[in-house]
């Protein structure tokens, strides 16, 4: 592994446009899980079971939105590769049918989320203390969809124009004001676990009409109208079903993972949902350097410059590696302290730093992992990762599954689930390094066949 270090960083040739697309990224991506940790602070002070139905309620919505994420993701690939061509006009025609897709979808989820709340939220395991703070935190956030997955779409069409930087300043924005306005409703106004639901459908709803304002100039100065068109809604939503399934798959692991946690106990849950938040925060971390990759290699690809895509594949994965090993030592330096602004819980607090030594440990693999994921996104190689991650959840659920049954108590139990999370990140790096050593994936052109 440590031949994947940069020997000799920021002198690489591709460095500056990694970098320069990574770095603004990076900060846009760590703000989301930054500014959900201090949601879960203020929640964390109504109690246990508050916090551990905020756990619950998060994963219903974090599998929604995972399941959406070809909006932002699909998008990027497909205007980097217009973008590498030359055809800047139709990258945005195809960015402003995601902007349509997603409000459609939105709405949708809204229709069949609300009416189903409590089945999800009894789905996923919650005692009957914590189901009601979850369902209340459920039904309201659901309004916030529509404008949530219109950011997911509008993000992805300026990263595939190379702008990172407006993607950036939305997201640092959106957030800040969802923490400010969450200490208010829960803190000062008293509302409870829904004024955190609150604040994050009012600051979600400034974000998306910042992007739609933001495309929307951008459309009309490439002379691209506004419209949806039929044939381009058809487009997206049939370019992003592989990844609608790979999504899928994946958020199958993170709501078994959540059921189990839910199962050892209401302290085990609470422990899951802050130390989920937090490997989610150094992912996110991680993945400007996939996100930068979407950019670059669609780009790259779109341009017909096949040695650039596998010289910038190795360098980002190089940087991938680094990152992980940094973070590795930040979460062992921060350890003793991790858990004190979550919750008084001394057993919750026992189990949160148990579990942080396996996320600590998961670092330069993930760092992988997340790269290798975003370069074949960038490729468009979207049905090779729909049915790897499809091989790898299998191989991953008996594992989670049988953690209950042969641990015999709830901190073993916890880290045992943690352990299984971990051998199903080495087998998604196994999956998605064995496709980028070949040459499958590498599909010149402004669109891929």
């Amino acid at each position: 592994m440590l031949g994947l270090l940069p020997a000799a960083p920021f002198r690489h040739r591709h460095d500056r446009e990694i970098l320069a697309l990574a770095i603004p990224t990076f900060f846009a991506l760590v703000s989301e899980p930054l500014f959900l940790l201090t949601d879960a602070a203020v929640v964390g002070t109504l109690g246990t079971r508050a916090l551990a139905g905020l756990g619950v309620a998060g994963q219903v919505l974090l599998t929604f939105v995972a399941v959406c994420v070809f909006l932002a993701y699909g998008t990027t690939a497909a205007v980097a590769r217009r973008f590498g061509a030359g055809d800047t006009a139709g990258g945005v025609r195809d960015g402003v049918d995601g902007l349509w897709l997603a409000v459609l979808l939105g709405l949708a989820a809204i229709a069949a989320g609300w009416p189903m709340g409590p089945a999800l939220v009894d789905l996923l395991g919650a005692s009957p203390e914590v189901a009601p703070y979850a369902v209340t935190y459920l039904r309201v956030s659901l309004l916030s969809t529509p404008f949530l997955l219109i950011v997911m779409a509008g993000t992805g069409v300026l990263r595939g124009l190379q702008d990172a930087r407006t993607p950036l300043v939305v997201a640092v924005a959106t957030y800040a004001g969802n923490a400010a306005l969450c200490a208010v409703f829960v803190l000062v106004l008293d509302w409870g676990i829904a004024g955190s639901a609150w604040a994050t459908v009012i600051a979600q709803g400034a974000g998306a009409v910042w992007y739609v304002a933001t495309i929307g100039r951008t459309a009309r100065r490439e002379g691209v109208s506004l419209l949806p068109s039929a044939a381009g809604l058809r487009a997206s939503a049939s370019a992003g079903f592989a990844l609608f399934l790979r999504s899928v798959s994946m958020r199958v692991v993170a709501l078994a993972t959540t059921a189990v946690a839910a199962r050892l106990g209401d302290e085990a849950i609470a422990a899951h949902q802050v130390s989920y938040n937090i490997w989610a925060l150094l992912v996110f971390a991680m993945d400007a350097i996939a996100i930068a990759g979407q950019s670059i290699i669609g780009r790259y690809l779109g341009a017909g410059d096949v040695r650039g895509t596998r010289d910038a594949t190795r360098r980002m994965v190089e940087w991938g590696v680094l990152s992980g090993l940094l973070f590795t030592v930040l979460v062992f330096v921060v350890l003793p302290w991790a858990p004190i602004p979550f919750t008084d819980d001394p057993q919750v607090r026992a189990l949160i730093m148990a579990t942080l030594v396996v996320v600590a440990l998961l670092q330069p693999l993930s760092g992988v992992t997340m790269v290798l994921d975003g370069v074949l996104m960038g490729a468009g190689d979207q049905r090779y990762l729909a049915w790897a991650s499809l091989w790898t959840m299998l191989a991953f659920l008996p594992c989670a599954l049988l953690v209950p049954v042969f641990t015999g108590s709830t901190l073993w139990g916890l880290v045992g689930l943690w352990i299984a999370f971990a051998v199903w990140i080495l087998a998604r790096a196994l999956t998605l390094g064995l496709r980028t050593r070949g040459t499958a994936w590498l599909v010149t052109g402004a669109r891929r066949p």
